[in-house]
């Protein structure tokens, strides 16, 4: 911490000289007093924000330029897909415990229901392909951008309609947790 403390002054003053500005315009410009901004350049006063900001606004950068931040890491999430038989689970969420997101690629092959039950509450929305869904006495083909969200004491099952491989995004909440959807309602309904 102390490190990039003491390299704010340096880079304060570099920025300010590539910038063509005095220390005069600089004060002018951001309402700090020049003997502020030379001690703050030649690091014998701390940086605040409350100086760092109107500086950082003057100049036209970033915060971050201002304190030599270090870089952001990759942003990408590393999921890790695990394989069961012809479908593919990919965990959305790492914490266990509470509501858990899944994607899915459910195989062609995958199209005999085989109904079970356990405890918790399902949510279901179909990326591509068709998903075939039973659940207690239903029998239902849900396409593309449908959703489906039922109890899972039920008896259920869902795959592939057998046609192609279908994708979704599965919600599970092994408490009985349910989905809480914010939509407007249809004109008319």
């Amino acid at each position: 911490m102390e490190e990039v403390l003491a390299a704010v002054g340096p880079r304060l003053k570099r920025i300010r000289r590539q910038r063509q500005c005095t220390l005069a315009a600089l004060s002018e410009t951001t309402g700090i007093s020049v003997s502020t901004l030379s001690r703050l350049e030649s690091g014998q006063r701390k940086p605040s924000l409350e100086l760092l900001l109107p500086i950082a606004h003057a100049h036209q950068v970033p915060l971050d330029e201002l304190v030599g931040a270090p870089p952001v890491g990759d942003p990408r999430v590393r999921l890790k897909p695990v394989r069961h038989g012809d479908s593919t689970v990919v965990p959305l969420t790492q914490q266990p415990g509470g509501l858990q997101a899944f994607k899915m690629v459910i195989g062609a092959t995958r199209c005999t229901p085989e109904p079970r039950t356990h405890e918790g509450y399902e949510w279901l929305y179909v990326l591509s392909g068709r998903l075939r869904m039973v659940l207690a006495d239903h029998d239902v083909v849900l396409q593309a951008g449908e959703a489906a969200e039922f109890d899972t004491r039920l008896p259920h099952w869902f795959g592939s309609t057998g046609d192609a491989p279908v994708e979704i995004i599965s919600l599970f909440g092994p408490q009985g947790e349910r989905m809480h959807v914010r939509a407007k309602p249809a004109a008319g309904t």
